[in-house]
């Protein structure tokens, strides 16, 4: 038998999975409704990124070096990576999205441009499962209607999955999304060479942060806020204009995005002989907002884990194999999401713990932790007397700035 395995949604979680499927010799469907689809998105991979999943250089429009945090009353705080050779990366997600996806055509997944819009489920769970598609292979907007039989389905189809809903996988609290992408004249641009922003404060965000990423040739000016303050996001959108407005003088607007992002996983990741992956399993962290690295991941760690009890594509796995995926997942950084989870409840509470926050990351020994964490996504323990400095500066800033909560 040949396994047949259809992984819906083509951003480098799909794409990821799609590639270790494929180079295990298993038949593999790579869905993806746009091809030419340019998500809303920061755009910021950790360096263990480019050299885990092999991303060439060209496809890195800028390698941030030094990040500046600001307060809620314009205090700034400089960052800079100690080491010579680190960088965050800064992507277009339509330049990375795109490279993922051929390269696993390429290798030989069977790339389809259609929309999935139904996802028939066998009684039982016994049998194939029926995908009905709309293909657009023809250029037009409706497609041909078509369906394909496989043994297991891939849901890596983004915030609003039609896979999550198919196998009724429960709903999520989510944060939105917006952002501006802004043209900079030549001499302003420069200011943003190799130095990325991120704002703090009630005026542009009451539960998250907003920022100011250097692409190619623009910026990306953008917030977030959780979905029950999302009819104020334009005003918040505003603010980190206004915040930014000197370095932004003469941009030109060029595109304007939103988009929804998981604020934790689903109550259910996998039903039957289906999986959910990236932002349809709730993969984005608390705080920071990270998704493209941890979608890549988590897709490649439930691809790895199909390839591995199928026997290569020698039988086909039930629930409980699919399962151990998120054993593995959950073991390797349910961690990293508690901890990201409490940053920003005591943090992200009011400006005066925003305050106390952008204080403490004027700390060496906390920027060195936190860059070791983002970069390489492994945390040192910290040398004992490294760690009580630590702590007892935060519990100090948060006094200073009468932030403390009984």
């Amino acid at each position: 038998m040949v396994l047949r395995v259809a992984v819906v949604g083509s951003g480098p979680a799909g794409s990821s999975a799609a590639e270790t499927l494929v180079k295990a010799g298993i038949e593999t469907y790579l869905f993806e409704r746009k091809l030419d689809n340019a998500k809303p998105c920061g755009g910021a991979i950790p360096l263990c990124m480019v050299s885990e999943f092999d991303l060439p250089p060209e496809i890195i429009d800028r390698r941030v070096r030094k990040m500046k945090m600001i307060s809620p009353s314009n205090i700034e705080v400089d960052i800079n990576l100690i080491k010579e050779d680190e960088y965050i990366g800064m992507c277009r997600r339509e330049v990375l999205d795109g490279f993922m996806r051929d390269r696993a055509a390429k290798l030989g997944a069977k790339l389809i441009n259609g929309t999935v819009h139904q996802l028939e489920i066998p009684a039982n769970n016994d049998g194939p499962y029926t995908l009905y598609y709309a293909d657009h292979s023809d250029g037009s907007k409706v497609g041909v209607q078509k369906t394909l039989q496989v043994d297991l389905v891939i849901g890596a189809d983004g915030a609003n999955s039609r896979i999550a809903k198919a196998i009724k996988a429960g709903d999520y609290n989510y944060a939105i999304a917006f952002q501006e992408r802004i043209r900079l004249p030549e001499n302003m641009m420069a200011y943003y060479e190799d130095l990325a922003e991120m704002y703090v404060g009630n005026d542009v965000s009451p539960d998250f942060y907003a920022w100011v990423f250097p692409k190619y040739d623009h910026v990306a000016v953008g917030t977030g806020t959780m979905k029950i303050n999302q009819a104020k996001i334009k005003q918040l959108q505003a603010g980190i204009r206004d915040r930014a407005a000197a370095k932004l003088v003469g941009g030109e607007i060029i595109k304007v995005e939103a988009h929804p992002i998981p604020e934790h996983p689903r109550p259910r990741r996998v039903v039957g002989r289906v999986a959910l992956v990236g932002d349809a399993a709730g993969t984005v962290t608390k705080s920071s907002g990270e998704g493209i690295y941890f979608a890549a991941k988590s897709a490649r760690m439930c691809a790895e884990t199909i390839v591995e009890t199928s026997n290569n594509g020698q039988r086909i796995p039930d629930e409980k194999d699919l399962k151990l995926y998120l054993k593995r997942w959950d073991k390797k950084y349910g961690m990293t999401y508690k901890v990201l989870d409490i940053l920003q409840r005591v943090f992200y509470r009011t400006d005066a713990t925003r305050e106390a926050f952008v204080e403490m990351c004027s700390d060496l020994d906390v920027q060195r932790l936190t860059f070791d964490s983002y970069l390489y996504k492994t945390v040192v323990p910290a040398n004992p007397l490294i760690q009580m400095k630590i702590t007892a500066k935060t519990i100090g800033s948060l006094l200073r700035g009468n932030a403390l909560a009984p």
